[in-house]
């Protein structure tokens, strides 16, 4: 059967926070705090920016490379008391319920890959109520964290693509070399955490600045 939309890529796999969900700002204020809770240095802005998209405990550690192994379970969990206490006020980023039905009505399958939990994952998407919107998703405590390839391998089997037909979209390094070592094509977006000049090093087909721009390329593109 003749695709009339011309696709090149089946499935669509979205990072959370920073490319989705505008939570940047808020994950690098917690990480900063827990991290002196529990008596470390407290990090810069860029490195605590850097670590997002790693699961928890790992980002965390790069975060606080003076905080010892043992108090760990502490950190993690004052990371957890400030986010709860803040993540009512997030939201999306403007045009990316437009973006996401778009898509849909294209055909795409969509798929989170991300570094938050399970937990967290399904909280954010009530919140969001964006469930309907997502064929499936993988959290990094559930598998293993970015940047392995087995999020995506594992996202990929599930929907039954390739990975020539699959496309991962985010804000971080983390998520592009994620799809390199998937064997996928990437798109960035500047928009998050981390600087896109980060980004040349691992060949985004594209760089968005804002949603309505990444729309645009992926109807034209994707």
């Amino acid at each position: 059967m003749t695709d009339p939309y011309n696709r090149r890529f089946d499935l669509i796999a979205f990072d959370w926070d920073g490319t989705l969900y505008d939570s940047t700002s808020l994950i690098v204020r917690c990480i900063q705090a827990a991290v002196v809770d529990v008596g470390g240095a407290r990090p810069s802005d860029k490195d605590a920016a850097w670590v997002i998209g790693l699961g928890l405990v790992e980002a965390l550690a790069k975060a606080a490379p003076d905080v010892p192994r043992a108090k760990y379970a502490e950190l993690g969990a004052r990371y957890r008391h400030h986010y709860i206490a803040h993540h009512n006020d997030l939201v999306l980023f403007d045009g990316v319920v437009p973006m996401l039905d778009a898509l849909h009505a294209r055909g795409h399958k969509l798929a989170v890959a991300t570094g938050k939990s399970r937990s967290g994952l399904d909280a954010a998407l009530a919140t969001a109520t964006l469930h309907d919107r997502f064929h499936s998703s993988r959290t990094a405590d559930e598998t293993a964290g970015k940047p392995h390839p087995r999020m995506l391998l594992e996202l990929m089997e599930e929907l039954a693509v390739p990975p020539e037909r699959t496309l991962m979209i985010g804000d971080t390094t983390h998520d592009l070399q994620l799809a390199l070592n998937a064997g996928c094509a990437s798109v960035g977006v500047s928009y998050g955490a981390h600087e896109p000049d980060a980004f040349d090093a691992l060949s985004p087909l594209f760089v968005a600045h804002t949603v309505a721009s990444l729309q645009d390329w992926l109807l034209a593109n994707g």
